[in-house]
């Protein structure tokens, strides 16, 4: 069979799993479709987990940022792992004791403000629209390949099926289906990996397959740097960033990472808070499993890449390439009229544009495997883009009907209506993320890096500040919030989209990206907030006595509402 055949039959079948098990767990009430009834076993919830969070920059973007970036790529990994260290550590057990829906609740009571509230929530679905733009884009690119249909299309579908399970099901939909897809993600990524290791290196385990030899008796990283001097790429093995900007970017990704709304509000899925700990356990160990793979992929693909394209006939080329052109994601421009590919490091000379987010994608047909491998990536690259905009659908839906509505316009609203009013949320944002699908602003992985930075530089201070400060007061948290966000909007407009004048990478503060500058915003929050907040009055009694009861485990076993 071919490739488009296996792929309406995986990518058809997962779909009808999700839908299936959307319309089985159907949420009948507000708690249902927020936290899923607070019933998930720590195992489910640590797979949801790691699909949610495993988004279309992870399965997608991250191995061909890595195989372009080579060396540089590699703050990505750290830094989206270690933030997940630090969210088991010292966000998830806390958070979970305080019992609520979501961060803006959390930050609305802990700073007995309806105003802290309203900047959470604004904060809220600034970073959720910034991160779901990419996953959009993810699946447009997945389905206008696999399926042979324009982009755009592609977005439409993929909106259609994630406004089906996240509006009927809400969290307990989007739990059940997350882990379904868990399942068909990791797999599909690394039954690839399999086969290519043991392809180029006879090294079944992609992990070993990284550092081991070829065929020929070279290493594959020695062989990668030859390559790349040939052709004058940069050394595939050394960076080119400053140590400052690589440390800035990794910080801002792991603060963002525990920042974000989506992630945290997985932790209020379960029991007890003895399990947020637990599942945070297994979602790490799950995630560890593809992020270890990606640096493997990434040079997998990129050697197979250049030794299939560099100075080969135009006319000769393999099948997969007139696929993927026809999708405008490579495109090939013969300049000095010889019919040969040049694809080489100098840019006036170089003929061949390759679009990072294809990578994983046009992987597995570069090394020529079986078609349903094929397809089977493809399932994947779904999988993990719905995931994650789902859970982030949800999250501006919550925010909307429980922290404006419920907790601000209308108190004394019907359970009926605030659950009406969430899936009417949940309804605008998918139509919102599907312009930001079809108009996307750059490529994946670099949209969502600009997420975390708003992430890190919004609510991270406030949540951490606000469970290990007891001082800290809604004044210090208010001003921080938005000194953060407008910093880090301002640089990001500045430098990424052009605006106020624009400025190229010799103007960047301190030699620091925009992808790193959530560090600096997060910083200038933390100093305001402290600061603001020893010059305004006390916080009152009862809140200290709350932030006191979160932190002491006294009756850790069951989760009291205050």
């Amino acid at each position: 069979m071919d490739v488009q055949t296996w792929t309406f039959i995986l990518v058809g079948g997962t779909f009808a799993l999700y839908i299936g098990i959307a319309i089985w767990s159907r949420a009948g009430s507000t708690k249902e479709f927020y936290v899923a009834g607070g019933g998930v076993p720590p195992l489910a919830n640590g797979m949801a987990t790691a699909a949610d969070w495993m988004s279309a920059a992870s399965f997608i973007s991250m191995a061909g940022l890595i195989s372009f970036m080579g060396y540089d790529g590699a703050v990505y990994l750290m830094g989206w792992t270690g933030g997940y260290v630090l969210l088991a550590l010292l966000l998830a057990p806390y958070l979970r004791k305080f019992g609520k829906f979501t961060v803006p609740d959390f930050i609305g009571d802990r700073y007995y403000s309806n105003t802290a509230r309203t900047v959470a929530v604004l904060c809220a679905i600034i970073v959720s629209f910034t991160y779901v733009a990419g996953q959009m884009r993810g699946v447009g690119v997945v389905f206008s390949r696999f399926l042979e249909v324009d982009i755009n299309v592609g977005v439409y579908i993929g909106m259609a099926l994630v406004f089906f399970y996240a509006v009927l099901g809400g969290m307990k939909g989007i739990t059940y289906t997350q882990v379904a897809q868990y399942c068909v993600l990791i797999f599909a990524f690394m039954v690839p990996a399999f086969f290519i290791s043991f392809q180029l290196t006879g090294n079944f385990i992609p992990q070993l397959g990284f550092g081991s030899e070829m065929s020929d008796g070279t290493y594959l990283l020695d062989k990668l740097d030859q390559l790349h001097k040939e052709l004058g790429f940069a050394e595939y093995t050394s960076g080119s960033k400053s140590k400052l900007d690589v440390f800035a970017i990794t910080l801002a990704l792991m603060v963002g990472t525990a920042g974000l709304p989506h992630v945290i509000v997985r932790f209020f899925t379960v029991p007890k808070v003895k399990d947020a700990r637990i599942s945070a356990g297994y979602a790490l160990i799950l995630i560890a499993i593809l992020y270890t793979t990606a640096p493997a992929i990434g040079a997998f693909a990129r050697t197979n890449l250049i030794t299939t394209v560099s100075d080969k006939e135009y006319s000769a080329m393999p099948e997969w390439f007139s696929n993927w052109e026809k999708t405008g994601l490579i495109t090939y421009e013969d300049k000095n009229k010889d019919g040969i590919i040049q694809y080489v490091g100098d840019k006036e000379a170089n003929e061949l544009t390759i679009d990072r987010d294809i990578m994983v994608l046009a992987n597995p047909e570069i090394a020529q495997l079986p078609n349903w491998v094929i397809a089977l990536v493809a399932a994947g690259g779904l999988a993990a883009a719905l995931s994650t905009a789902a859970g982030l659908l949800l999250v501006i839906s919550t925010s909307v009907a429980h922290d404006l509505i419920k907790k601000q316009i209308k108190p004394d609203i019907s359970e009926k209506q605030e659950l009406l009013w969430a899936r009417i949320g949940a309804a605008v944002a998918v139509v919102v993320a599907g312009y930001f699908g079809i108009n996307p602003p750059g490529f994946v992985a670099a949209v969502v890096a600009l997420a975390f930075g708003l992430a890190a530089a919004s609510f991270f201070p406030a949540i951490i500040l606000g469970i290990f400060d007891k001082r800290m007061n809604k004044q210090g948290a208010i001003s921080g919030m938005v000194v953060g966000i407008t910093l880090m909007l301002f640089y990001m407009i500045k430098y990424k989209l052009g605006g106020f004048g624009g400025g190229t990478a010799e103007d960047w503060w301190f030699g620091i990206s925009p992808e790193g500058f959530g560090t600096i915003a997060m910083l200038v929050n933390v100093v305001v907030s402290v600061v603001v907040s020893r010059m305004t009055p006390e916080t009152p009694e009862d809140v200290q006595e709350m932030v006191e009861s979160i932190r002491y485990p006294r009756g850790a076993g069951e989760a009291h509402s205050h």
